[in-house]
């Protein structure tokens, strides 16, 4: 009797612990991952720099590329000079590790990702965000042959970056009922295992009683990230961790540019509100509670918006992604009702 299965791309190597860095030459001597010695280094020109002597030590014949910003057009140079290369690596946060998923991917090479913060969900995504032409445009790139995250080194940066991983991996639970909701309403097909894995991500870390200042709680953060990147691996798409939240957060990048913070704070916001547009209580308290006492942003207010400047971002968010249908495609609320919706989840918090 077959078994009926279905495979989907995953790295072959996951370390979350302290230390994990100085464990990367394990990594590079599995030959699926690395067929030999050439490997290509690419690190940031600001945080990456610092963890070059570490590599040195382990990989003997590795050449380094430094980035210096986190666009399309230094991606493909990079790429353009990976042809004699076996493996590459990336070091770095979001922007150098969407650099070197892409510079790998385009020329078709493993890659392994060495992340030096947990701002961010791509980590382990099949996703790049790229800086093109002033805006940030997204590109399907292959998963990592392995990760590494070691939490020596992710403790000791900004503790900003933290909680910006913590709304990133929080407002899963509103893209999963964002999801559910394009089932409902339109019938769109739910992937129920990267759903699964996508809420699985975000719930451990909802209820986890620790903090940004135990390895335990970082090590949850962590597995989360990895977790939802994996999510959108299996489904194919960004859905699992991508709804009305990151619509928010896309539109106040373009239409408050000047008061862009970082990705995960706002979209921690987003999913607030829509949690509270999708009238569930009981989920808005929690997510509420969560975000306030790891320290991240709740209201407009603490993104520099005013009400009046969040119901704009609110107005425009379905543009960003006009393929997808979430709870505000949904409403379809005009600028009196959102304008009174706005003011209701603010005097609300």
């Amino acid at each position: 009797m077959s078994l009926l299965t279905r495979s989907f791309p995953a790295p072959l190597h996951v370390d979350i612990s302290a230390g994990a860095i100085n464990r990367l030459h394990d990594v590079i001597s599995d030959s699926r991952i690395a067929p030999d010695a050439r490997v290509a280094v690419i690190l940031s020109t600001g945080s990456g720099v610092q963890f070059r002597a570490q590599i040195e030590k382990q990989i003997a014949h590795a050449d380094f590329f430094e980035l210096s910003d986190g666009s399309l057009q230094s991606a493909d140079e990079i790429a353009d000079k990976l042809s004699s290369y076996s493996s590459v690596i990336g070091v770095g946060g979001g922007r150098v590790l969407d650099a070197a998923k892409y510079a790998a991917s385009k020329a078709n090479l493993p890659m392994i990702a060495v992340a030096t913060n947990l701002a961010h969900d791509g980590i382990a995504s099949p996703v790049s965000i790229l800086e093109h032409d002033g805006t940030r445009s997204s590109h399907g790139v292959s998963v990592p042959a392995a990760v590494l995250i070691d939490l020596d080194i992710v403790r000791n940066g900004p503790v900003r970056f933290l909680r910006a991983g913590i709304g990133d991996v929080l407002s899963n639970l509103n893209a999963v009922a964002d999801w559910e909701l394009a089932r409902e309403v339109n019938g769109e097909e739910v992937d129920g295992l990267a759903a699964s894995m996508s809420r699985t991500a975000a719930t451990s870390l909802l209820h986890h009683p620790g903090t940004i200042d135990e390895s335990g709680f970082l090590t949850t953060l962590a597995e989360g990230l990895v977790l939802s990147g994996l999510a959108m691996a299996v489904a194919g798409t960004s859905r699992p961790c991508s709804g009305a939240c990151h619509e928010i957060s896309h539109a106040i990048d373009t239409v408050f540019p000047e008061k862009s913070a970082p990705h995960g704070e706002q979209v921690a916001v987003g999913a607030l509100f829509a949690t509270f547009l999708r009238g569930a209580t009981t989920e808005f308290n929690q997510l509420h509670d969560a975000l306030f006492r790891h320290g991240l942003p709740t209201s407009p207010k603490d993104l520099g918006l005013t009400t009046e400047q969040f119901a704009q971002a609110v107005a425009f968010a379905p543009q960003t992604r006009p393929d997808r249908f979430t709870i505000l495609e949904h409403r379809n609320l005009d600028q009196v009702e959102l304008m009174r919706v706005v003011s209701d989840f603010v005097a609300a918090l």
